[in-house]
């Protein structure tokens, strides 16, 4: 089929877990009246995509269209003095910390990947492992450029209700073309890092508390096939930006400078079952054995610290041809209890998870759909295959859900409908909004259509 764009092909669609591949119309613009066109063009129902690195359906509509934003991809205005940059949404986060980075900024709320757009940021309204301390991604938008099916095209900023429903809003307000962003000024490239062992999960809630005043980022690494006395047993790092005095010698003549690389190829075709139980657990005691009882003021690259699976390139592919999910959920303070049940059923499963990671989150913004609320939050990524998975993370949810807590839609594959409202008190309001923004009803995703997001 020929459109605005030239040929334009249908493709399968996954997520970063390569589960449930669909097919949609593909189109590419590069430009924003390109996207504009590729809207108001566009038949049946349409989602804006970007580096695909949700892990489930989020930027996927089947039998639709979607809108691959990473051509948008200019830096159009960078303000040093006033840490400010004025960017297209299709700009990545590695794109912008390799701009920015030696100008002395910093973005101030990055995930476990650089390879995130802008625009992702914005949909998934991102944290990172300062939320404690700075809040989510969205917190430091000072404005944005919307796009909407109909043709309209809004300048948005905090005091309007539509940025806040598209902060987290998952794409479904429309296709978000531009921003502008505050930064963190920094002196170096380089993060000083204390990183310690808990014997325990209490030690390790304990510790990560304590925590909070004293580091601006902290995050834990959770053994969740260790059970009795060492249930939780965790490695916590925990840091803040080096000066220029807490670098090496030689390192203080190019204290901003950064150049990250993948240092690693996954295998285009990993053997099923690679990431089992077996696997899991010996990693799970090596890494842990490892990691030092106490070390104070150790310097690291940021993209080590921050990024270290991306020194992988298509890490994704290590879970095997079935592939994997990932399981975020938050519980708010006051009900640890329901994390440690949580761990407890997770350690008794059978099902291995990889990489678990516990934060403590602060105060929630105003988006109607973000994920962060004060709490603590766990991000599990687990292989398909173990016949237990689904009814384990099914009671999991309830666990969630009774505790007053929720799951990460962003990361979301396998959810039931009937649990959104309970876990998004505003979806209703959310509702209200997106409405007024796509009174057509165009914006639809997998996701959307499988979670009863939109009436």
């Amino acid at each position: 089929m020929t459109g605005p764009f030239g040929t334009e092909e249908v493709q399968l669609v996954t997520g970063w877990g390569r589960t449930a591949a669909t097919a949609a119309k593909h189109l590419a613009p590069e430009t924003s009246d390109d996207v504009r066109k590729a809207l108001l063009h566009s038949e049946g129902h349409v989602i804006p995509r970007g580096l695909g690195r949700s892990y489930g359906d989020t930027a996927q509509s089947a039998g639709g269209t979607v809108v691959d934003c990473t051509g948008l991809d200019a830096v159009r205005l960078v303000d040093v003095a006033g840490g400010k940059v004025t960017v297209a949404a299709g700009v990545s986060l590695d794109a912008l910390m390799r701009t920015l980075v030696p100008l002395g900024l910093f973005v101030p709320v990055t995930p476990g990947t650089r390879h995130v757009t802008v625009g992702g940021a914005i949909a998934s309204d991102i944290h990172g492992k300062n939320h404690h301390h700075d809040g989510s991604f969205c917190d430091y938008v000072e404005s944005m450029v919307l796009d909407l099916p109909d043709g309209r095209r809004l300048h948005l900023t905090p005091e309007d209700d539509a940025f806040w429903a598209t902060a987290g809003g998952l794409g479904l307000t429309g296709v978000v073309v531009e921003a502008t962003l505050r930064m963190r000024p920094i002196t170096t490239s380089s993060m000083v890092v204390d990183s310690w062992r808990a014997a325990d999960l209490d030690a390790c809630m304990a510790d990560l508390e304590a925590s909070d005043a004293a580091h601006r980022y902290s995050v834990a690494w959770i053994d969740c096939l260790a059970t009795g006395a060492r249930l939780g047993r965790s490695v916590i790092t925990c840091g803040d930006h080096a000066e220029v005095d807490d670098l090496a010698p030689r390192q203080r003549s190019h204290p901003l400078a950064f150049d990250p690389h993948s240092l690693l190829q996954a295998p285009q075709v990993a053997p099923p079952g690679l990431m089992n139980r077996a696997t899991v657990r010996a990693f799970n005691e090596v890494w842990f054995r490892k990691a030092p009882r106490r070390r104070h003021r150790s310097v690291e690259r940021i993209s080590t610290y921050f990024h270290p699976l991306d020194g992988v390139r298509g890490w994704n592919r290590l879970y095997g041809p079935r592939g994997f999910l990932q399981h975020q959920s938050l519980v708010p303070f006051g009900q640890e209890e329901a994390l440690r049940s949580i761990i407890e059923r997770l350690a008794a499963s059978g099902c291995a998870s990889f990489l678990a990671v516990l934060k403590r989150f602060g105060p929630a913004n105003a988006g109607h759909l973000s994920f962060p609320m004060p709490g603590w939050t766990l991000a599990l990524d687990l292989p398909i295959g173990p016949p237990a998975l689904g009814p384990m993370l099914d009671a999991l949810d309830e666990l969630v859900v009774a505790a007053g807590g929720r799951v990460y839609l962003a990361k979301d594959s396998r959810m039931k409908a009937e649990l959104v409202p309970q876990m998004y008190p505003r979806l209703e309001s959310w509702r209200a909004v997106q409405r007024e923004l796509d009174p057509g009803g165009r914006l639809r995703s997998d996701q959307s259509q499988r979670l009863q997001l939109l009436p």
